[in-house]
């Protein structure tokens, strides 16, 4: 069977990632999360002095660039790939709202895009691969035989990404998250380097209103499809 390339791009908290998951389970497709990278280098500028909810050094950052090292290693128990940050397992700590809170803003640096784009077009090889995040369609990967747009209402993305919060035992608040959910959507779309748009012939997936399963079944056709 024909391998192919698979984007799903998208606005935060539409579940690209658990969408993705799925579908390359489903397949026996590599995986990738690309926005994990980004939040493992939001992480690594966090805890060495380069952002903060005040300010951000995007110099610094760049200049330690060097001293990121980004790989993922598969789980067989979870059933996908964990991110890790210079050999450290980070893929619980990266999902926090504090990490949310300043993700956009280091995205939205061209040299720490540069770094993960290579990284990331290094990984599909000769493979399938499912990628998500928010250029694979547009920029990463062009030239994908079949990419996905995922789109939801703040309204619904904030209380899935609320709920999902708590479950992990932070204490925030639904207005909280709700802004976090707003300020990225407009720091990703109105940056100069690679914004949030929808690849002309993507396919858009509104899911305000559709159930995991009806979601999957709807992609998952689409994709047998095309291969």
């Amino acid at each position: 069977m024909k391998k192919i390339t698979i984007t799903i791009d998208g606005l935060s908290s539409t579940g690209k990632s658990t969408l993705a998951k799925e579908l390359a389970s489903k397949l026996q497709y590599v995986y990738v999360d690309t926005g994990a990278m980004y939040r493992a280098v939001t992480l690594f500028a966090m805890q060495n002095n380069c952002i903060d909810s005040e300010k951000f050094n995007s110099k610094l950052l760049v200049k330690n660039l060097p001293k990121i090292h980004i790989h993922f290693e598969f789980n067989e128990r979870l059933g996908y790939a964990e991110i890790f940050l210079n050999n450290k397992n980070v893929e619980r700590v990266i999902r926090s709202l504090d990490v949310s809170q300043l993700v956009s803003q280091v995205s939205a640096v061209e040299e720490v895009r540069t770094k993960l784009v290579q990284q990331q077009r290094e990984m599909r090889k000769d493979n399938g691969i499912v990628m998500d995040g928010r250029d694979i369609g547009t920029v990463v990967f062009p030239d994908a035989e079949i990419k996905f747009f995922m789109t939801a209402s703040a309204d619904k993305r904030a209380t899935r990404r609320y709920k999902e919060l708590l479950d992990r035992g932070e204490n925030v608040t639904y207005e909280r998250v709700l802004k976090n959910v707003e300020s990225r959507d407009y720091i990703d779309s109105t940056r100069e380097i690679s914004p949030l748009k929808k690849a002309k012939n993507s396919i858009v997936i509104d899911n305000s209103d559709m159930g995991l399963k009806e979601q999957f079944e709807r992609i998952y056709s689409l994709v047998s499809s095309r291969i």
